[in-house]
């Protein structure tokens, strides 16, 4: 079976269908992040059954735990080397999708992947969550932000839901203490508009390891006091009084 049937054949394992030109996609991909990572620190997953399985069919689990309307737009917070954002594009081409990273250098690698991809919807963003959710133009304007192995909930949702509109949601993709997190991030939560709406939990394929998406839906408008300045959310998580804990992951 070829890479790219293979790729298929997992990804209906898993219940998404990945066409043979997404499938190519992909590959190409994976040849920039490779490629690009011997200079920039973009991923220590290397290997490439680790990439299919660890970076591409993870991204793409998100659809099982979230439907994102026809035309919608996704930001990407966090996108480190364009995970999950490029290969949920690739897979939806519909979707705007904004690639938001703080790293230059991960920057220039993400413009450089959109121009030779071209997947025309694709752009980067430059900077941090806390200071473009208070930009009018990006604030409450997102149907769907994901977030991929980046802070603990507590701070993914004081710093990704001022992003995303009314009736919208936040999908933070979790390993396995993904659950417990919600728990302990239930004050957040509700304090900037959200509400826990489930936790999926999902196997990878060959034992490669168990995730949990965790989706919370924007049922209020974010008061205007949070996203708080850069880097607080982070030191004072709201509702964590002994500071955040990362949990284990292996997405990186």
């Amino acid at each position: 079976m070829s890479e790219t049937g293979e790729l298929e054949r997992m990804a209906a394992g898993l219940g998404v269908t990945v066409k043979p030109e997404e499938a190519a996609l992909l590959g190409r991909f994976e040849q920039l992040l490779l490629s690009a990572n011997q200079e920039t620190n973009l991923t220590r997953i290397v290997e490439h059954r680790e990439v299919l399985i660890k970076h591409h069919l993870d991204s793409l689990t998100a659809f099982l735990a979230v439907d994102i309307p026809a035309g919608g737009r996704v930001v990407d917070v966090g996108s480190g080397g364009g995970l999950p954002g490029i290969p949920l594009k690739i897979h939806r081409p519909d979707l705007g999708v904004s690639l938001l990273e703080s790293s230059r250098k991960k920057c220039e690698f993400l413009r450089a992947a959109a121009r030779e991809l071209a997947l025309p919807g694709l752009e980067v963003l430059e900077g941090r969550a806390e200071d473009l959710g208070r930009q009018p133009e990006y604030r409450e304007s997102f149907d769907v932000a994901v977030a991929r192995a980046v802070a603990h909930l507590a701070v993914l949702a004081e710093i990704c839901l001022p992003l995303v509109k009314v009736g919208g949601a936040l999908v933070a993709m979790k390993g396995a203490g993904g659950e417990g997190e919600a728990g302990e991030a239930t004050e957040a939560i509700e304090a900037v508009g959200g509400n826990l709406a489930r936790v999926l939990r999902v196997t990878l394929p060959e034992g490669e390891g168990d995730r949990a998406i965790v989706v919370i839906q924007k049922v209020s408008a974010t008061p205007g006091r949070f996203p708080r300045k850069a880097g607080i959310p982070q030191k004072r998580p709201l509702g964590l009084a002994a500071g955040p804990r990362r949990s284990p992951g292996d997405h990186e």
